[in-house]
């Protein structure tokens, strides 16, 4: 099998000023790039090479492991980016306000969980097999698929998410990520997986 970097759904200025036409760039064109293209290289000629992305991440371990997971990680983050404005579903807001008391109160528990996450990762909004909802870090590659939970959101907290844009000022970054947010997406999620 042979991945390929998907196509961004929107232009690379559309996310602006949030995200930079130059971010989109770097971080689509090159950073995502060549992790699909090690992913492609890593499993060539062995156990991992006919294996869907999601099986090659939940056997995996090392280098093809972290490859594919952030081959996943990334495919899945732009998904979760729009230049639209959104907004969840009825049932998907209803189980934030459940879960987390409000809207503002998950955004702002979110926020709080990205802006510390020490180092690179990811944040997570995800939902179990009960049906509830929580949110995680993953330091690295980590994602939801290791542990056996469904991811709903993701933002992407690795430096070259925001650093050309806002230096080091991860919290920036971060409100500037949920005017993005396609709850669209997110809302889709959730209705699969509920």
């Amino acid at each position: 099998m042979n991945f390929k970097l998907p196509t961004r759904p929107y232009p690379k200025d559309a996310l602006a000023p949030h995200i930079s036409a130059e971010t989109l760039e770097y971080h689509h064109g090159k950073h995502h790039a060549k992790y699909v293209n090690t992913l492609n290289e890593l499993i060539e000629d062995t156990q991992f090479a006919d294996k869907p992305l999601e099986d090659i991440i939940k056997t995996s371990e090392g280098p093809i492991f972290n490859n594919a997971a952030q081959t996943f990680n990334h495919d899945f983050y732009w998904k979760c980016l729009t230049p639209e404005k959104t907004e969840p579903s009825t049932e998907l807001k209803s189980a934030i306000e459940k879960c987390f008391g409000s809207m503002d109160k998950f955004i702002e528990e979110f926020s709080k969980s990205a802006a510390t996450l020490f180092g690179s990762g990811w944040t997570w909004l995800v939902i179990d097999e009960k049906g509830d909802l929580s949110i995680k870090n993953g330091n690295n590659a980590d994602t939801p698929l290791r542990w056996g939970e469904d991811p709903l959101l993701t933002c992407d907290v690795w430096e070259h998410a925001y650093y050309i844009d806002h230096r080091n000022a991860r919290p920036k970054y971060i409100e500037g990520f949920f005017e993005l947010v396609n709850w669209h997406f997110v809302s889709e999620n959730y209705r699969h997986k509920c």
